[in-house]
C-alpha cells in the first residue's frame, strides 16, 4: 500500500502554493502611497478545500505571500481532518517524535513545523473522540501538554471545544 499523502499543512511551501490560486490586490490602511498604488495584498485560495487566507499588512508582495501562506497552513491544520495520521494504529510521525523532549512538545508557534504538528495533534484527538487522554498517550505527551499545545492556536482550541460540546463533553481551557 502506498504511503498516505501528507496533510496539506505539512506540504513544503512550493507544493502548497501549487495547489492554490493567488490573487493580488490593493488594500487601504497604513503604508502610504506605495501601498495604495501597488497590488501588494495577497489572497491565497486552496483549490482542494476552498479555504482562503490573505495578508496585506506588509509593503512587499513577497512578504505578504509568506504571511498568507502561513495563515493558510494554520487554517488547513484546524479545518482538515484525517490526513496527518501516518499510521492507523496511532503511531506518531517522525516529525512529531523529533519534537518531544521529556514529554513536552518543543516548537515555537512561528516555526514552519508548527502547522503540521498541530494538524497531527488534532487528527489524533479526532481519532480518540476528542478525548485528550488517549490521544496524548498515542502521541507520547501528557493530556495537559497536548491541550496546551492545541491552545497555542486559538482557532484550534475553538475547534476542539466545538467538537467536544457537540459530543456532550465538557469544554477545555
Amino acid at each position: 500500500m502506498p504511503p498516505p499523502d501528507p496533510h496539506p499543512a505539512a506540504l513544503p511551501p512550493a507544493a502548497l502554493l501549487a495547489d492554490c490560486d493567488e490573487t493580488r490586490t490593493r488594500r487601504s490602511g497604513p503604508g502610504g502611497q506605495h501601498r495604495n498604488k501597488v497590488e501588494t495584498a495577497v489572497i491565497l485560495r486552496h483549490r482542494p478545500t476552498g479555504l482562503t487566507a490573505e495578508a496585506s499588512e506588509r509593503r512587499s508582495q513577497s512578504e505578504n505571500r509568506a504571511v498568507a501562506l502561513r495563515r493558510l497552513r494554520l487554517r488547513l491544520a484546524v479545518a482538515t481532518r484525517g490526513a496527518a495520521r501516518p499510521d492507523a494504529d496511532g503511531t506518531p510521525s517522525s516529525l512529531w517524535t523529533g519534537r518531544i523532549r521529556g514529554g513536552r512538545i518543543v516548537v515555537a508557534e512561528g516555526h514552519d513545523d508548527f502547522p503540521a504538528l498541530l494538524a497531527e495533534a488534532l487528527d489524533s484527538l479526532a481519532a480518540s473522540g476528542w478525548d485528550p487522554r488517549p490521544a496524548a498517550g498515542d502521541l507520547g505527551v501528557t493530556p495537559t501538554q497536548l491541550v496546551r499545545f492545541v491552545a497555542r492556536e486559538p482557532a484550534a482550541l475553538v475547534e476542539l471545544n466545538r467538537q467536544r460540546t457537540a459530543r456532550g463533553l465538557k469544554a477545555l481551557r
